[in-house]
């Protein structure tokens, strides 16, 4: 990572695909389908030995009929299960169901979700970070007052030259580089 991140952090919400698990242009629709990055299951776990950790994830697929919550949910129990394997903890999940022209406050770039998700884990927008692959979820870190990061899987190379991408100085390879960094700076203090 290629800039130090504020010592207050306490916080570290993730996007979920792109970022945790391989992303899909047609959607991940089941829990066969969702695949986890190679070694993001491992920073999940790495950061919650120093960090509060959840995920914010856009599912339009559920507004548009690809999929319901209840596979949303196999998705997400089959990657607690892998958090859980490697001796990390069930990690909560805050997701907006909706599509993108519902108008929403929940759908990233708007901060709604994170709002939510910080809210829940009793943080402030000052002691988190939002890590995403894409100019939406740079926005919403941006909207919602926190700190953000860029990951250069799933969408993230192509964010990367996006204004926002651009504009945002923390850029990771992929989600464990990330975690090895924020260790290693953790360790500094």
């Amino acid at each position: 990572m290629n800039q130090k991140i504020n010592h207050s952090l306490q916080l570290i919400l993730l996007d979920r695909d792109g970022v945790i698990n391989e992303d899909s242009p047609d959607f991940i629709r089941s829990a066969d389908q969702w695949q986890p990055i190679a070694g993001s299951i491992e920073a999940i776990v790495m950061l919650q030995q120093r960090y509060a950790v959840a995920i914010c994830t856009n599912q339009s697929g559920i507004g548009r009929g690809h999929f319901d919550v209840a596979t949303l949910h196999k998705m997400h129990e089959k990657m607690n299960r892998l958090v859980k394997a490697s001796g990390g903890k069930p990690v909560d999940v805050f997701f907006c169901p909706h599509k993108p022209d519902a108008g929403c406050d929940c759908r990233k770039p708007k901060p709604g979700l994170l709002q939510t998700a910080m809210a829940a884990q009793h943080h402030s927008a000052t002691d988190t970070l939002y890590v995403g692959d894409s100019e939406k979820d740079l926005l919403a870190a941006n909207a919602a007052g926190c700190h953000g990061s860029l990951v250069l899987t799933g969408k993230g190379q192509q964010t990367r030259l996006t204004p926002a991408g651009q504009a945002n100085e923390r850029v990771a390879e992929n989600l464990i580089s990330l975690a090895r960094a924020l260790t290693e700076q953790h360790s500094d203090v």
